[in-house]
């Protein structure tokens, strides 16, 4: 199997009224090792929170006070979606220092998983719609840092826009972003990605995998990464509430299928593979049952082509 990052802190991080979907963040381990997909030696906790450094690579300086301090404007903090707590702003430091951590990993697996992450609306200067720090901008940056890859591709396959990934990286020819989402969906005003699929209400699988299909096995052969973070939101899926696509469990798991195929197919000039960090992104559908099964698919396909 490959590394999957893992946060205890998420078993009581919000109050009571907060806490679905976030309780698919205990489930889903939960279901890997009952399902015998994952061993308990898969597992890892981020050795530490993500340090300010890192983090400043990305976000501002102002802003990394005002969350640490709790003090936000009550407009800003409302964006977020959350009740802002001395908790809740450990538990994002520590998300995305699962995702550093797992980047790491990745080189040596050719895999890494967050059980968390996709924090992709956070901006450089504020967050918003429960993402706070981006969790793979600032693991891409920290690649690019420390001399681990210079040329980065971010796959964005959440039927939310990554607004906050195309601000931060906006004019950045060393990182290209990809998202492919709902146009009807959150967020109403889209920022400019390097590449943007907007699809319609209703999308159905077919039509969504040869969307895909079209776009990203050129894509990663235009761009050559050293390095590739996939964001695999499961709320396509019709049952979610703050989804707007047609796409069903089965097709879900044939796009993260096709994807990590085509990942794992792609050649580099100087490297045996190029190394994936996977971040599982949103999911609201309001049976947890059909949010779990669909996180489970992306867990499976990732263990059966990263053999």
């Amino acid at each position: 199997m490959f590394p999957i990052a893992f946060h205890p802190i998420y078993k009581h991080p919000l109050p009571e009224g907060h806490r679905f979907p976030m309780i698919k963040y205990e489930l889903l381990p939960q279901q890997l090792l009952h399902e015998g997909i994952a061993q308990p030696t898969d597992f890892f906790e981020p050795s530490r929170l993500c340090e300010d450094k890192d983090v400043l690579r990305v976000h501002t300086s102002e802003y990394l006070e005002q969350l640490k301090t709790l003090n936000l404007e009550k407009r800003a903090a409302r964006k977020l979606g959350f009740p802002l707590s001395a908790e809740l702003i450990s538990r994002e430091l520590r998300i995305a220092q699962g995702t550093i951590e797992g980047c790491l990993k990745a080189m040596e697996h050719k895999i890494a998983m967050n059980i968390a992450g996709g924090t992709h609306h956070s901006y450089t200067d504020h967050g918003e719609a429960f993402c706070l720090l981006h969790d793979q901008a600032i693991a891409s940056r920290y690649l690019q840092q420390h001399g681990h890859a210079e040329k980065i591709l971010i796959v964005d396959l959440d039927v939310h826009q990554g607004n906050g990934t195309a601000q931060i990286f906006q004019n950045d020819d060393s990182v290209f972003t990809f998202s492919m989402h709902g146009a009807g969906n959150y967020p109403f005003k889209k920022e400019q990605s390097d590449l943007d699929i907007a699809l319609p209400d209703g999308t159905d699988d077919g039509t969504y995998l040869k969307e895909l299909q079209h776009h990203l096995p050129d894509l990663i052969a235009q761009e050559k990464p050293d390095f590739i973070f996939y964001l695999a939101g499961v709320d396509v899926l019709a049952t979610d509430k703050l989804g707007r696509l047609g796409m069903t469990l089965e097709g879900c798991k044939k796009r993260d299928s096709y994807s990590f195929s085509a990942f794992a197919k792609a050649e580099h000039a100087s490297k045996p593979f190029i190394p994936v960090q996977c971040s599982m992104g949103g999911g609201y559908s309001p049976e947890i049952k059909h949010i779990v099964d669909a996180h489970t698919n992306t867990f499976r396909v990732a263990r059966d082509i990263f053999r």
